[in-house]
């Protein structure tokens, strides 16, 4: 298991038992392959929200507001369009072959949660891109999502976001539940 997941069920532990996902259908959706740290924090979660503000997208989640598929065409288009009139952040612009992909959404807030996907890398390379949503402003983080996800819940994140966390006691919310 990836070390930030393993750290991650240490302090949320899972409620609800495994569920693999179609992960070949859904990177052939996408086009891409995923990163492993991903598929399992949602084999090992599900979809759903950690301690009420993040998110996890999942491919095979039935609500197309926490759906990656679904999520990962909205934002582009969104993104397509923003970028007519609004500069590309800085990591897009070094390399005009790079794009964002989205894989959590912060409640509450518009933000979302991207990797950073460049062309000569592989998934477990990726790193986090985090877009206010509802401004122009973001912010690149050197972790893999799984990593970055436990050093917000943690408080240990270099973030201009997050100010409500980290909370007192964890918790994970799951789709299951929730959207039920």
């Amino acid at each position: 298991m990836h070390p930030a997941v393993e750290r991650l069920t240490e302090i949320i532990p899972p409620g609800a038992p495994r569920r693999p996902r179609d992960w070949a259908t859904a990177e052939q959706q996408l086009g891409t392959p995923l990163p492993e740290d991903y598929k399992e924090l949602v084999e090992t979660y599900g979809g759903g929200v950690f301690d009420e503000t993040i998110w996890l997208l999942d491919p095979e989640c039935p609500d197309e507001d926490y759906n990656l598929l679904e999520q990962a065409t909205a934002r582009a288009e969104i993104l397509a369009d923003l970028w007519e009139t609004e500069a590309r952040p800085t990591e897009l612009e070094r390399d005009a072959e790079a794009q964002v992909l989205p894989w959590a959404y912060v409640e509450g807030s518009g933000a979302f949660l991207y990797w950073l996907r460049r062309p000569a890398q592989k998934p477990g390379e990726w790193t986090v891109m985090l877009n206010e949503g509802r401004g122009p402003e973001w912010e690149h983080h050197a972790d893999q999502c799984a990593a970055f996800l436990l050093s917000v819940l943690t408080g240990e994140a270099d973030t201009e976001y997050f100010s409500e966390l980290p909370a007192e006691s964890h918790q994970f919310d799951s789709n299951d539940n929730i959207l039920t």
